[in-house]
């Protein structure tokens, strides 16, 4: 065969009939979660929120508001980290092309398409679509809204701690380093001489005098594996009666609990409010012994919030000249020894601390791709919003993942196998008595006969 006919032969296989493409048979639990955000009108929802940024007639056709929410719902579902593997993934999967509204013969947005939407979108559409999530909990029954409990944790940076510069001259951390061994009498420093001065000097990593020059957001801290990472810190605040996560806020990584605690207290309230099911909008409030100050527990009670704030061990106090503050640690203390007191801190780690393995664990956003607060809590915020979604797939259809639905389906598929191996043995057994019985009553005839 020559070049030529090879060519034309190859050349050919490139034109198919459109009936004979691949049709994607669909995943059951993207078909679900489809029909649900349809019936919701998802879609009518995101692309009125997001009209005012997309321009008629100018420019290539864009991609649609709903496709790129779908598309980081993905992302929390399939336990992807980067928007390029989200990309991927959807390019890859005949599933999540018709999750997607997408035939075999049309391109799935890329990485960058992602990128490009998510910096037009502004915080607050995000905040939006997180807010109809929730308005959905509600209408399902899957939101009170009285008990709130809040917790955080670390998501580590998208930037290295060997990057960072002096906030005041910009210098790298090498460099200062450098200067410190010369001024000691070293004139020319190794690495090693470098390591020995920096391993003793107090105080080296302070975030006062520190900062990575494409990351400013980002804090050195020890992450909960005790390295030291440049990292942010992500706060949920989740109802205690059905586990839904009303508001998440994403801070300073360095800033203490009780100083952030009002912040997500207040986004949980303008979530909530005035949802359906929710009569009594934060009204109670459950954390750990990291939020609890005289300062936290005034300000709840200022605000009308009952606490329930683990104490710490704090030996005999002093309460000169502060009888508010004394009063409101003692109504905490009093609460927090009730019976449900207790019920709700033990309940404090399942329904509080989990979402952080189903998120940032399984979910796969532990570490950050992004830089900037605005840009990550815009991730955050759809993350976050698929595990409500989870929640209310688990709700519906006892299944909050892909993957739980098709264990889910091993297990039933087992569960039958078992009950039909039993049945089997069973009716064996009666089968082997009856005729055990019959030849014990043949053998007592002729017995009877002899």
């Amino acid at each position: 065969m020559s070049m030529k006919e090879h060519s034309e032969k190859q050349q050919a296989d490139f034109w198919i009939p459109t009936a004979s493409i691949a049709q994607a048979p669909g995943h059951p639990f993207y078909r679900r979660l489809n029909a649900i955000l349809q019936s919701r009108g998802f879609d009518r929802f995101a692309e009125g929120l997001c009209a005012k940024f997309y321009a008629e007639g100018k420019g290539r056709p864009g991609i649609a508001p709903g496709v790129y929410f779908r598309m980081l719902l993905i992302g929390y579902f399939e336990g992807l980290d980067s928007e390029r593997g989200i990309a991927w993934r959807c390019a890859d999967s005949l599933g999540l092309r018709e999750f997607l509204g997408y035939s075999l013969a049309q391109a799935t947005p890329d990485h960058s398409s992602l990128s490009v939407i998510r910096r037009r979108l502004d915080l607050e559409m995000h905040q939006a679509i997180f807010g109809w999530v929730v308005h959905v909990l509600g209408e399902e029954g899957l939101l009170k809204g009285k008990t709130i409990g809040v917790d955080s944790t670390t998501l580590e940076a998208n930037a290295a701690l060997r990057s960072i510069v002096r906030r005041d001259t910009g210098e790298s951390y090498t460099d200062f380093l450098t200067q410190l061994a010369k001024a000691s009498g070293i004139e020319t420093p190794q690495r090693s001489d470098l390591a020995k001065l920096d391993r003793d000097r107090p105080k080296k990593g302070s975030n006062d005098d520190w900062q990575h020059p494409h990351d400013s957001d980002a804090r050195i801290t020890k992450m909960k594996d005790s390295r030291t990472h440049l990292a942010h810190k992500a706060e949920h605040a989740v109802d205690m009666e059905t586990g839904a996560i009303v508001a998440v806020t994403l801070q300073k990584a360095n800033a203490g609990d009780t100083q952030t605690l009002m912040d997500t207290l207040s986004q949980a309230l303008l979530n909530v409010d005035g949802k359906p099911g929710v009569t009594e909008p934060v009204a109670e409030v459950v954390a750990d012994k990291g939020y609890h100050s005289n300062e936290t527990t005034s300000a709840l009670r200022e605000a009308g919030v009952r606490s329930y704030l683990s104490e710490p061990e704090r030996g005999r106090r002093n309460w000169q000249d502060k009888p508010y503050e004394q009063s409101s640690v003692y109504a905490n203390r009093r609460r927090i020894r009730g019976e449900r007191g207790k019920r709700l801190l033990r309940r404090r780690g399942e329904l509080v601390e989990r979402p952080f393995a189903h998120c940032y664990e399984t979910g796969g956003m532990r570490r950050t791709h992004l830089r900037g607060h605005e840009n990550i809590l815009k991730r955050v915020l759809v993350h976050v919003a698929g595990c409500n979604l989870g929640l209310l797939m688990r709700h519906r259809y006892h299944a909050g993942t892909p993957r739980g639905l098709s264990e889910s389906l091993v297990s039933l598929f087992e569960s039958l196998y078992r009950l039909v191996h039993g049945l089997l043995f069973f009716l064996h057994a009666v089968d082997v008595q009856n005729h055990s019985g019959c030849a014990l009553a043949e053998h007592s005839g002729l017995l009877k006969a002899a």
